[in-house]
């Protein structure tokens, strides 16, 4: 009796092993199909933050630099278009008050996205706020970025730039140029007005199909497409003009008549009747 109790509770004991064994596998193979279904990430800082992992499994480090300062500003307000668990990515930054750079290790042949996030938390107009960004030291993916005139204040916005590595050389845009060493710099460049900044960065290797990108602006721009289709529908409801018929016109039947015309019948009666007359005045 004994052994056969101790048997049906080793085979209990091995099933129970086998189906956590199978929970732990599928529960691993669920989080890391969300870890990594938006590419491999290379790289990724909150910058002016803490250490933080977005709802797509993207770990942000802790940010480095020492350059500039880092800012919570942005905590005062609830940043739009992202969800409360990552709005610190939007409401954290790093400005300086001249140009700066974030130095991404990257240096492996392949296709990758950049993405950079922003969020304008401090000034309420456009044309205060506005600098570029340039990639290997030589090309300016971004130009004359000013986050106000793009999405307002208090609005997530992402700019994803695209770009590869083969040989020793990055491509983007069309251009190319000389990696130097096992790093690529990132840089943001202070221009005429206020100080450049950025909130968090990623760099993913794929494409673009496979960066989550934020919902759209509510209320935001039609697209052309819409645009095109509204000016349409608004010609069609305006009052047309009376329209001409082609062709000759119509000729009217009245328009030719002559006074004269209409007379001649009448002098000709009277003509033949002057003759009668004086013949029956014979008679």
């Amino acid at each position: 009796m004994l052994s056969i109790v101790s048997s049906v509770l080793r085979r209990f004991l091995q099933n129970a092993s086998q189906k956590h064994v199978l929970f732990s596998s599928v529960l691993a193979f669920c989080l890391l199909s969300n870890a990594v279904g938006i590419g491999d990430v290379i790289w990724a800082v909150n910058c002016g933050g803490e250490a933080h992992t977005d709802i797509h499994g993207i770990r942000y480090q802790a940010d480095p630099l020492e350059v500039g300062f880092a800012s919570e500003y942005g905590k005062n307000l609830i940043i739009q278009r992202v969800v409360p668990q990552d709005q610190v990515l939007y409401q954290t930054e790093r400005y300086h008050l001249s140009t700066f750079s974030y130095d991404i290790p990257i240096w492996k042949d392949g296709d990758y996205v950049l993405v950079m996030k922003f969020s304008e938390v401090w000034f309420t107009s456009p044309n205060q706020k506005v600098f570029d960004v340039v990639l290997n030291g030589e090309h300016t993916v971004v130009s004359e970025l000013d986050i106000f005139a793009k999405v307002g204040r208090g609005v997530a916005h992402d700019e994803i730039v695209p770009f590869s590595i083969k040989g020793g050389k990055l491509r983007v845009n069309g251009e190319t140029s000389q990696i130097d060493g096992k790093k690529i710099s990132l840089e943001f460049v202070k221009g005429d007005l206020d100080n450049p900044k950025v909130n968090a960065i990623y760099v993913v290797k794929g494409t673009v199909e496979d960066i989550p990108k934020l919902p759209q602006l509510a209320g935001g721009e039609t697209p052309p497409e819409e645009e095109e289709e509204d000016d349409d529908e608004s010609q069609n409801n305006k009052p047309s003009k009376q329209r001409r018929p082609s062709g000759p016109r119509a000729k009217d039947p009245y328009a030719a008549d002559d006074t004269s015309t209409m007379l001649l019948p009448v002098f000709v009666a009277i003509g033949a009747f002057i003759p009668l007359l004086f013949c029956l005045c014979k008679l």
